[in-house]
């Protein structure tokens, strides 16, 4: 876990101090869209600066360079077979950092847009991402490995978390508005 802090602590501590910015973003935007009559503009604002908040650190952390060994794996779940055999903490900070990477874009697109309250879609899209990261990791030779199960692990993440906010997702087309938060 040391080595985790110093590879990532300065992530962590430029989206620590970067929290009271996107509180800030959140209250300037849903001001503007208010003004403006935009629907719903409290819970565009959270949505947006949420996604964007959420992503843009494990992204820096993605692309960033290191000096472990560049590869590309195509075969799926032969990572995570010898991540099997790896200690514990080197699992949870592989796999748990992999199903955040697009959390943040799989819990919020559905809420902020109608269009995407589908998990097929919030599943295709964080795919597509994904597959680009992996992509850029290998054309701009950052000494990372890209995999296709790190693609499979950052799109579960984002459709569980879609799951996790299903009842808050933007009206679906079908006439149930899924918008509202109602306490039970």
């Amino acid at each position: 876990m040391a080595r985790t802090w110093e590879l990532w602590g300065n992530v962590i501590i430029a989206g620590t101090f970067a929290a009271p910015v996107a509180l800030l973003a959140i209250l300037l935007l849903t001001r503007h869209r208010a003004r403006a009559g935009y629907p719903a503009p409290l819970r565009a604002s959270i949505a947006d600066v949420g996604i964007v908040a959420g992503t843009a650190p494990w992204i820096w952390m993605i692309l960033t360079p290191a000096d472990g060994p560049a590869g590309v794996n195509l075969i799926p779940f032969a990572d995570l077979a010898d991540l099997a055999r790896a200690p514990w903490e080197t699992v949870l900070v592989q796999v748990g950092g992999n199903l955040l990477v697009f959390a943040a874009l799989g819990a919020l697109l559905p809420v902020r847009s109608p269009a995407m309250s589908s998990i097929g879609r919030v599943a295709a899209l964080s795919a597509a991402f994904s597959v680009l990261v992996e992509v850029l990791q290998h054309v701009l030779r950052l000494g990372r490995f890209s995999s296709v199960d790190d693609v499979l692990l950052n799109t579960t993440g984002a459709v569980i978390f879609a799951l996790v906010t299903r009842r808050w997702w933007a009206r679906n087309g079908s006439g149930h508005d899924r918008s509202t938060v109602t306490a039970r």
